[in-house]
């Protein structure tokens, strides 16, 4: 492990760049269970500055901004056709820019209701089909709530789910990852140890890591290189070294309490260490997609983009 870096620089909001052409990097193979190109750095959405605020050119928003990945937020449903979806991948392949989903709010695989359980398993093959007709690599989502159940109980009832959701979508020929998503109230099912141990149990099944819902979920803890550096520990300890070169994550500022996340903030104006993060990302050689879900995505996402160019050309200059 590398030694922690000297303080984080005082964050500065990045200003949006003119358009620039699409630069030559190693292109994806969406749903192979293989190392990703590199490290995307994209948005959590279309980029607030895309004119018409639509998908496809969203897509092709991201390049221009030097960006290289976008995350379709299906969040309130799958409400996008094929053909759309289609011209999302070719703006994706035209673009050199990786695509991921997230799916909808409205899933609980811990329902006491069969008909609720079933609807969650619905909306996740279809978040999974028309994700993957838009040549997405991966799609995330918040598997359950606890309620009044017991967490082993509630996990058992969540694997059962995810190993039926994974039949469907192999069933029907669809080829992307299956990411349940680190969640940030202690309400919700998705711990990082409880994700790790599904992945374990359902090949195949690998964790999106939300690391700003991990600070929130413990109220504050789980900040810091030291900490950014022990989950990636975990991670490779018991997923291995391909989990680490392939991984889904969604990094803003975040505001919490006794009861986990409240919202998403800037993140110059949240507590979240993320150039400490970038730093970690680096030193572990993370490879995969990092998703900047901040109300102002594109200025967050650049920020992102500058630590991380940062602590590599730090990297090489100490070799």
């Amino acid at each position: 492990m590398s030694p922690s870096p000297p303080g984080p620089r005082r964050a500065r909001r990045a200003a949006l760049p003119a358009p620039v052409p699409a630069a030559t990097l190693p292109r994806e193979r969406p749903g192979v269970p293989a190392p990703c190109s590199g490290l995307r750095i994209g948005t959590g959405g279309v980029p607030s500055s895309a004119r018409p605020r639509v998908s496809e050119v969203g897509v092709r928003r991201i390049r221009e901004l030097g960006l290289s990945s976008m995350e379709l937020e299906f969040v309130n449903g799958v409400r996008m056709g094929e053909e759309t979806a289609r011209e999302v991948a070719r703006a994706a392949r035209e673009s050199d820019v990786a695509v991921t989903v997230h799916g909808p709010y409205y899933i609980n695989l811990n329902s006491r209701d069969p008909d609720i359980r079933e609807a969650s398993l619905v909306r996740l093959f279809e978040t999974a089909r028309i994700g993957e007709l838009c040549g997405a690599g991966s799609f995330t989502f918040h598997a359950a709530f606890y309620h009044d159940d017991p967490p082993k109980e509630v996990h058992r009832t969540v694997v059962k789910g995810i190993r039926e959701l994974k039949k469907r979508i192999e069933g029907a020929g669809i080829a992307i990852d299956i990411r349940p998503e680190l969640t940030g109230k202690p309400n919700q099912y998705g711990d990082l140890e409880e994700l790790l141990r599904l992945s374990g149990e359902v090949p195949g099944v690998y964790p999106c890591i939300d690391f700003s819902h991990l600070h929130a979920r413990g109220g504050g803890g789980q900040n810091g290189y030291e900490s950014f550096a022990r989950t990636l520990g975990r991670i490779g300890e018991v997923l291995g070294r391909p989990a680490l070169e392939r991984l889904h994550m969604h990094v803003s500022g975040i505001e919490y309490g006794a009861k986990g996340e409240k919202r998403h903030l800037p993140l110059p104006e949240a507590d979240f260490l993320y150039e400490e993060l970038m730093q970690a990302l680096v030193d572990f050689q993370v490879q995969g997609w990092v998703v900047c879900e901040s109300p102002v995505l594109e200025q967050d996402a650049l920020l992102l983009l500058e630590a991380w160019k940062r602590a590599s050309a730090a990297k090489w200059e100490a070799r």
